[in-house]
């Protein structure tokens, strides 16, 4: 297989394929790589196949034990971060960068792939900057982050590292992948494309997963459903409810894992003056782990909403292009029915209206204003827009 083995998930982004492959083989090779681009462009995707093709012999083959381990997550030398709550601290980035700093046992390079690179703390980014200013010997930092804004990561982090700007990818080379990859029927696979808005993941999810679409159809059926001041307050809590019941399932069986591996390395069980002594003491790693599941809980379900909200903004941008005759693909196709009514009963500053009004709710929540509050003045601005 070429070099572009490890690369072949890239959808869409033929210039990074390009650029990593050169790096990979030496030419404009660096200690430290920033990769940006809109959720689902691939951001994580290409730092962990770039991390292969650096360990394998064949500079990215995909086949190889080296590049099945690092594509797996088994791979010694090659540590992946991905936060599970709102920020990454300062403690979890020390231990690292001192895990970075060893020497690779295995592979050519030791690698530390940074996901959501902009949820550092700031305390988190200068000791990551300390880290990339003075790299060890044979260690590779690989950042991800939305955008090189000052707002999401450090302009010193940014300037010390090489930036792999990813696209969108267009929706029908998203939908050439569900159909080689996973055998969607082309229709299928195009019209989960258009839905997922550039985004792999979600594309793949929405053709393997029916609880998936059946969310996406009860937040698109939510426009026609507002229709009074109890049916706001009504679509609010069924709204929150669906995304915390999504988010519930996430790490259910991990959490539980979790808490009864620890209980057993305090030694639960266990008998005499010793073992009392030690449940004691266990309250408190359990209240530390408690608080830590709760963190990652509330991220799934800020995630969970957010993509309800991308969908529903999606539905009335599609009926702004109704309206207006334009000619562009339709996010939902199989809405378009219900999209052309909505532009023919609604004015072009009404739906801008309710655009703002979902918009300034993905924006409050990431204020951490409490989403049902945010959840419900969108709704209430959605029906009297």
């Amino acid at each position: 297989m070429t070099v572009s083995g490890v690369f072949d998930e890239l959808v869409g982004q033929d210039e990074a394929r390009r650029v990593l492959a050169a790096a990979a083989r030496g030419t404009g090779m660096t200690h430290a790589w920033l990769f940006t681009g809109p959720p689902g462009s691939g951001r994580s995707t290409a730092a962990v196949a770039f991390a292969a093709a650096l360990q394998c012999p064949d500079d990215g083959c995909g086949e190889c034990h080296s590049c099945r381990t690092v594509l797996g997550g088994t791979h010694p030398d090659v540590t992946r971060v991905i936060p599970e709550g709102l920020s990454l601290g300062v403690d979890q980035v020390r231990g690292l960068i001192l895990d970075a700093s060893r020497a690779p046992t295995s592979g050519p390079w030791q690698v530390l792939i940074v996901e959501d690179a902009d949820r550092l703390t700031e305390a988190a980014a200068n000791a990551l900057l300390k880290a990339v200013e003075e790299p060890p010997e044979r260690t590779v930092f690989l950042l991800c982050a939305p955008s090189t804004n000052p707002a999401e990561i450090s302009v010193t982090i940014r300037s010390r590292c090489r930036v792999m700007g990813l696209r969108q990818p267009p929706p029908g080379a998203i939908a050439d992948l569900l159909v080689a990859r996973d055998g969607l029927d082309r229709r299928e696979a195009e019209l989960f494309a258009a839905a997922a808005q550039g985004h792999v993941g979600r594309a793949r999810r929405l053709a393997t997963d029916a609880e998936a679409r059946a969310k996406r159809h009860d937040v698109l059926q939510i426009p026609r459903r507002l229709t009074g001041l109890g049916a706001c307050f009504t679509a609010a809590v069924e709204l929150i409810e669906a995304a915390e019941a999504e988010a519930s399932g996430t790490y259910t069986e991990r959490s539980a894992a979790e808490r009864e591996a620890l209980e057993t390395a305090l030694g639960k069980g266990g008998t005499g003056k010793g073992a009392s002594r030690a449940a004691r003491g266990a309250s408190a790693a359990l209240k530390e782990l408690e608080k830590k599941q709760k963190t990652r809980d509330t991220r799934a379900q800020r995630d969970s909403l957010d993509r309800a909200l991308v969908d529903l903004a999606a539905f009335y941008r599609d009926a702004l292009a109704a309206g207006f005759g334009a000619r562009v693909d339709p996010v939902h196709p199989d809405m378009a029915d219900t999209t052309r009514a909505a532009a023919a009963r609604l004015s072009a500053e009404s739906l801008l209206r309710r655009i703002d009004a979902i918009l300034a709710c993905r924006k409050a929540i990431e204020a951490n204003v409490r989403p049902r509050i945010a959840v419900e003045a969108m709704m209430l601005a959605l029906w009297r827009a």
